[in-house]
């Protein structure tokens, strides 16, 4: 069977892409994830697990400074928001008011990365936990973004049949856990939260809290995430 990297960042998203890539038949698995000046730097343990516990050929860890850039809460020292998703508004569908949560340029780097990777393992196809519904408003998580990367990539290399699979794309959070539930991942070995506590404890109440508090009760699934409250 052909081979697949997936961007594997610890969160429940990835992890719900890891066992997709392996239910889809890929093999041998490749993961890669990022360190690259997070706060939530719980996420990089988590990922490692997940590695290891699906047995996958290698996990690399790519180490790169965006706090050399900062612009985020997450690269720099901005507070996380709590508690200020509103529900009555859809994610913004242009550039002009995004969340401080978002990381310039992430996903842009991260894919050149695991395409330069790729290109080296002689791999065609790549995961990625990508969501346009629950979401925060990234604008690199759109389908429109993923498929223009993607013909890039055939432009740009020897892949000419560079494939992104972005399996989560189109579905809710709770569509989300319920398929992952039925694949037998255990998210009790993931990691979501912004700010999380120094021992690793979610806070809770940051968007992607709030974003996997709300999909285990949708999905009517035991939320196994150690919160601070």
């Amino acid at each position: 069977m052909p081979s697949a990297i997936i961007l594997l960042s610890g969160g429940l998203d990835s992890a719900t892409c890891l066992a997709i890539a392996e239910s889809d038949g890929f093999a041998p698995l490749y993961t890669m994830a990022f360190d690259y000046g997070q706060r939530h730097r719980q996420e990089l343990i988590a990922a490692a697990g997940l590695a290891q516990r699906a047995g996958v050929a290698e996990h690399r860890v790519v180490t790169i400074d965006l706090r050399a850039f900062g612009g985020s809460a997450l690269t720099a020292d901005i507070d996380v928001p709590k508690d200020q998703i509103n529900d009555a508004s859809p994610p913004p569908q242009n550039n002009s008011t995004l969340p401080v949560t978002y990381v310039p340029a992430r996903n842009t780097i991260f894919l050149s990365y695991t395409l330069a990777w790729a290109e080296v393992l002689g791999v065609s196809d790549v995961y990625i936990g990508v969501n346009a519904l629950d979401y925060s408003g990234y604008p690199d998580c759109r389908p429109e973004f993923i498929e223009a990367f993607q013909q890039a990539a055939r432009l740009g290399t020897r892949l000419t049949d560079f494939q992104i699979h972005a399996p989560l794309v189109h579905l809710t959070k709770a569509q989300i856990i319920t398929r992952g539930t039925a694949l037998g991942v255990d998210y009790a070995h993931t990691h979501s939260c912004y700010d999380p506590t120094s021992t690793g404890l979610a806070c809770g109440h940051c968007d992607s809290c709030i974003l996997r508090r709300r999909g285990f009760s949708e999905a009517n699934v035991a939320d196994p995430t150690l919160y601070v409250d």
